[in-house]
Order: structure tokens, then sequence, then C-alpha cells
């Protein structure tokens, strides 16, 4: 793999349950701060489920009101972050059409269906808000973007469940490569939090229920995990060809080298072993790599058993017990759609500080996971490369490979 065949990350933004920019998530994460908190909202009284993972701020709260109004929640943090992205890398120079924006989601503008729904019902159909069919479809949040950046090389939305925000990167990197676009703005956004969503996944009994410490609730790879805490979020990268971030002297915190999507086509949402570790041969490939190669793999590690030691026993099998594994959902819940680009940007950001965080609240780890796993204090080191993985209901599987 040459150096151009790789898209340079030069620009990062995020807002999670850790903060509302990328440097609070970076360095929540390496804190070991917990976003997960205790629903006091009285919609939350019978339900389930007690504990999740919202934002830390109102993100209408950062936009004028006659913006905000407009936008359905995902949509507001998709445009407040992919600024944010935008100025990290130095508001680069580029032609509109050799723009483009790709951003993954799992639900779309759920919170608009569900809450138009409710006027609907209520006070009737010319009680609907005329914003509601641009707040509530899909790819809501890649056309605000685009318009606000003035992209015009394509809004592309990708919806694979809770792998969306990371197919969104390797689209992202597939339009580099094939010389459609020198910058591309990709990420994954998800704001589902709502008591319907909620008593959806628990009636699936993928939820934990515990709530008496909900900082101690989502624990990937130990033995007393009882399920995902649901969260929210985003992240926002700014992925450019290589020549063209140099030609303008820009700094880049690495590099996504490879990317792999595979299907499992066997279940809508059991893990699958093998259509895991097709997405991590295939990625390595892409990238040009060995499993020896790979330092750091970020786990997709929900806090499901059955999930959990899937994805170890595919781990163990591609890239063997020798690199650093952490699981970053412990401290943030699943955000979703947005999950895979937050945890490529930890991995990242790990090959950038060459500092791993630790896996929070991994108190027992499973004795079935025959892993390294990174618990009690973050992990320093010097790595060269980095695996994020992603999977989602509906067999989706992706794998990123990002280069120091």
């Amino acid at each position: 793999m040459t150096r151009e065949g790789r898209a340079l990350v030069t620009g990062v933004g995020a807002m999670t349950p850790l903060g509302d920019d990328a440097p609070s998530l970076w360095a929540g994460l390496l804190d070991g701060t917990s976003g997960v908190r205790r629903l006091t909202e009285e919609w939350a009284t019978d339900l389930p489920v007690h504990v999740a993972a919202g934002l830390t701020v109102d993100p209408a709260s950062l936009l004028p009101r006659t913006e905000a109004r407009k936008l359905d929640r995902g949509e507001q943090i998709a445009l407040l972050t992919a600024r944010e992205a935008w100025r990290d890398a130095g508001a680069p120079q580029v032609e509109p059409e050799r723009l483009a924006v790709v951003v993954g989601t799992g639900t779309g503008g759920v919170l608009t269906t569900l809450g138009q729904d409710d006027v609907f019902e209520r006070a009737g159909a010319r009680r609907l808000s005329p914003f509601a069919v641009p707040m509530l479809m899909p790819n809501g949040p890649a056309a605000w973007v685009s318009m606000d950046l003035g992209a015009k090389g394509g809004a592309r939305t990708v919806v694979s469940a809770c792998a969306s925000g990371a197919e969104a990167l390797a689209l992202g990197q597939d339009l580099i490569r094939s010389g459609r676009a020198d910058v591309v703005v990709a990420g994954g956004v998800e704001a589902c939090l709502h008591p319907f969503t909620i008593a959806a996944f628990a009636q699936m009994k993928a939820l934990s229920t515990r709530s008496a410490d909900p900082e101690a609730v989502s624990r990937p790879f130990d033995v007393g995990r009882s399920g995902f805490v649901m969260g929210e979020g985003v992240g926002m990268m700014v992925l450019e060809r290589a020549e063209f971030a140099r030609a303008r002297g820009a700094r880049g915190y690495g590099a996504l080298a490879g990317s792999a999507v595979s299907s499992s086509a066997d279940h809508i949402t059991a893990s699958d072993t093998d259509g895991q570790v097709l997405a991590m041969e295939l990625a390595l490939r892409d990238a040009g790599l060995a499993p020896a190669d790979i330092g750091i793999v970020h786990a997709h590690a929900t806090s499901t058993e059955s999930g959990d030691l899937a994805e170890a026993e595919a781990i163990a099998r591609v890239i063997g017990g020798h690199a650093a594994v952490t699981a970053t959902k412990s401290m943030t819940g699943h955000m979703m759609g947005a999950s895979g680009t937050i945890g490529a940007m930890a991995a990242l950001l790990a090959l950038r500080d060459g500092t791993v965080p630790a896996t929070l609240n991994l108190d027992e780890p499973d004795p079935r996971v025959e892993l390294d796993l990174v618990r009690g204090e973050p992990r320093t080191g010097r790595w060269s490369a980095a695996l994020a993985n992603s999977f989602g209901f509906g067999g989706h599987n992706v794998s990123l490979v990002l280069t120091a």
C-alpha cells in the first residue's frame, strides 16, 4: 500500500457523553471517566432500564434558535461536530466539487418521527412541524453538513446499524482512493434516547437492567456484564488525499490505511465470528499489513456476553494475543451509529500519543477471553498500527486499520 492509498486524517470532532468536543472525549477516556448516568426523567419511571449515556450539553443551546428549530437533535450535533473537525483541519481550501460528505446513522431522525407522531395523535395534522420531513429523514445530517461546508462532491448516507459510523469512514476512504474527492468529511451520528427506543431494545434483552451503580453498568469482557448501555453522540473526521494535504502543509493525526466491509448473511441480530474474521482479514490485506503489525485493537465490545465472546474469538483468530485490546464503550455507552467513528478516533489518538485507554469496570476478565485486555490504567508504548472493529444488527461487519 502506497502512502497515496491512505486517507490522511487532518481533523477530528466529537460530541459524546464525555464532553462536547474531541479533546474532552480523549481526556475522559484516558481518565477513565464514565458518561453513564441514571435516568431521572419522568418518562423513564416505568421503563425496565434506568441508565443511559446522554450528551453533557443540549446541542440546541449551541446554535441560533432559528437554526436549531429546523434540525433534529442528530442533525444538530452532526453540524456542530463537522464544524469542529473542519476547524481542526484548518478549513481546507478545496474546490466544492472535490469535497464530499459521508455520514452514517442507525436510526436517523427517530426523535422527530416519534415526537411528531405524538403531536399528530394529540393535536391533528395541522399542528405538525413544516420541518418534520427534513428533520426525520436519515440523510438529513449529511445534507446539512454538505450545505454548511459547500460540499458538492456528494452527500452520502450510510445506514448499517451500529456499524454505520465505521462504514462511513470506509466509504470516505474509497472516495479519496478512487480520485473522486480530495477531502471528505466522514463520520457517524446517533441521537435516539427515547422511552420507545429504550423499551424496544430492552424487550429484546439487549440492554442491562442494572441501575444501582450507573457508572459500573457497562463492563465489556467482564464476567459481570449484563447487557449494553444506550448512548448518544457523534464523531467526525476530515479525510484528505495525501498529496493534497501535503501541498497545503496540513498536519495529520495519522491515516486510515485500510478498511473492509463484510456481511454475515446468517442472523438478523446475533454476532457472527466468521463474518468478523473476514472483515478483519480483508482490512489487513487492504492496508498491506500483517497481523503482527497491529499493536492496538479497539474492540466493538458492547458488554453483552454473546457479542463480546464472538468478537474475542475473531480477534484471537486474526490478530492473535499480542495486541493491546481496549473497549471504550465501557465509558461512553453504545452510541449506535456513532460508535464506529468514535472507536476509530480513539485508536488513532492512542497511536498518536502512545497511550491506550483502559477498559473501565473490567474487574474480573472473562477467562474465555484470551486477549491482552488493557485494564486498570492506560497503557503506554509505541505502536505503528491499530485495528478498530464495528458490528451491527443485520450482520454488518466493518474493520478499519489506522496507522500512525
